[in-house]
């Protein structure tokens, strides 16, 4: 009997132990994640998590009182910020609304970036949400530039497919913008942080939309002028600009406004020359006599004198555009 009684309870020890073993196996290799951010504030940090309820609505409420719990440990935080609060939330046919405060704004673009993955990531996960939107007070949540950030899905953070974008990087850009008279092109080399699932295109538009650092220059493009979508097929890049590239500014010169454009786009390796066109619409000819139906080339011929010490650095053969991943330290 005695021995029975040992090898019995010998038994449940084995079964006891498997079955932690099994549960920490089945954390490591959890179906649902909770993302946060490294301490470096450069990536995102994947955390395998198992929720305790099954139900869509209490799902949500559970995944977000993890995103906004602080986290105790060394290598990683949560993304949104102590002092950025989660008003309210409601889902409506999978869509998922998020409601933060205005301290939302607060955030520089790289924080917000990785706030913004970490946060569509970790609730897109749950069953019955389909797409998210952030809004901040009553308004859907803008970019920098003033374009409606949209719907996120689950391919929002994702370049390639099955590659997920995890990091921010650095890119040195060169741009081109007015001098102070309007007669003459200045370029100006930017070093900008962004979340690799933006295209270089896309960020040379976004950048120059947002006019020069320095104090010596100005912006040639009309204000009110926004990005409607811009591509590069086969060398062309095709930007497409809405009706506010319209607005004269009539202290640039009309080269100058063009030019502004395809000089810093030409910056680009893959970029040979570019098309314009305002709302899907290039059959019109831009103030008197630049069309924007005519695939237009680099020309340095607007850049100023004074600047050239500047253009010279830039080499043919050279790499025009320098990216690297920030280290994260991990």
């Amino acid at each position: 009997m005695g021995k029975k009684r040992i090898s019995l309870c010998l038994l449940c020890l084995v079964f006891l132990l498997a079955a932690a073993g099994c549960g920490n196996r089945q954390k490591e290799n959890s179906e649902y994640k909770i993302y946060y951010v490294n301490k470096d504030n450069t990536k995102t940090v994947a955390v395998g998590y198992e929720p305790e309820t099954s139900d869509t609505q209490e799902m949500i409420e559970e995944f977000l009182r993890k995103l906004l719990q602080n986290v105790k440990g060394p290598d990683y935080r949560r993304a949104i910020p102590k002092d950025v609060k989660l008003e309210s939330w409601k889902l409506d046919s999978s869509q998922l609304y998020l409601y933060f405060s205005s301290a939302y704004m607060e955030m520089d673009n790289v924080s917000e970036v990785l706030c913004r993955a970490a946060v569509v990531r970790t609730m897109i996960q749950i069953p019955g949400i389909d797409c998210i939107s952030f809004y901040v007070t009553d308004s859907p949540l803008m970019d920098e530039n003033g374009s409606l950030i949209g719907l996120m899905t689950a391919e929002t953070f994702i370049e390639n497919p099955g590659e997920q974008i995890n990091t921010i990087q650095t890119a040195s850009i060169t741009l081109y913008f007015s001098n102070k008279g309007g007669t003459k092109l200045v370029p100006e080399v930017q070093e900008v942080h962004y979340s690799s699932n933006i295209s270089m295109e896309k960020l040379v538009m976004e950048q120059l939309l947002k006019g020069p650092k320095g104090k010596g220059e100005r912006s040639a493009i009309p204000e009110n002028t926004k990005l409607v979508n811009v591509s590069v097929l086969d060398g062309v890049g095709f930007v497409n600009l809405n009706e506010g590239f319209l607005n004269q500014n009539y202290e640039i010169a009309e080269p100058v406004v063009i030019y502004s454009i395809v000089n810093s786009l030409a910056e680009l390796p893959n970029v040979n020359k570019v098309q314009i066109s305002v709302n899907g619409d290039s059959n019109m000819t831009y103030r008197e006599k630049m069309k924007l139906s005519t695939m237009y080339e680099r020309n340095l011929d607007y850049v100023d004198e004074s600047a050239q010490s500047q253009e010279a650095q830039i080499e043919e053969g050279d790499e025009k555009v320098i990216i690297k991943e920030e280290e994260s330290g991990d």
